[in-house]
């Protein structure tokens, strides 16, 4: 862990920023870099093995087949994804130049914390996996914050919440 010299949070191993005062963490000496040469090696030159099969899940049906919506917890709406292997999650604001995929507006996403472009759900066969795209609010899963542009795989029940608007996945 990484402890923020401003609050003393605790950040993943990793963050450049702290996600609570926004301290920069991590400061680097351009300085010290210097040009190393290239040693040909017999190391580096090793025949790959075939690339390993993804580990299945227990009973998991692959994503692709699966109906996959998102419900908004206060207002009980359901978002259907179906069909989709990318979606944005945001609100729209007049002359705005780029639009999220799916507006929360609707569900009062400004007074909620919502950015204007949030985050992103990945759906790949192999799983869900949702993205911050550097909100100003952060996006939490399970009430666990997430590091912004790392991908975090999703689970059906899993509660995500955007700023302070809480969404639940929907798999079927």
């Amino acid at each position: 862990m990484i402890t923020c010299p401003n609050c003393h949070h605790q950040e993943l191993p990793g963050a450049l920023f702290c996600s609570e005062c926004g301290a920069q963490l991590v400061v680097v000496d351009r300085s010290a870099t210097q040009t190393l040469d290239m040693i040909q090696s017999d190391y580096f030159e090793r025949k790959r093995s075939k690339p390993l099969p993804p580990l299945p899940e227990e009973n998991a049906a692959p994503v692709a087949a699966l109906s996959i919506a998102l419900r908004v917890i206060d207002s009980d709406e359901v978002i259907h994804l179906s069909g989709r292997s990318e979606v944005t999650l945001g609100r729209v604001v007049e002359g705005q130049p780029i639009l999220p995929d799916i507006d929360l507006t609707p569900y009062e996403a400004y007074a909620h914390g919502v950015s204007r472009l949030h985050a992103a759900i990945k759906i790949t066969p192999q799983r869900i996996s949702i993205m911050d795209l550097g909100s100003s609010n952060g996006t939490r899963v399970n009430g666990q914050k997430i590091v912004p542009h790392v991908d975090y795989p999703l689970k059906n029940h899993d509660v995500i919440a955007l700023g302070k608007l809480k969404i639940q996945v929907i798999i079927q």
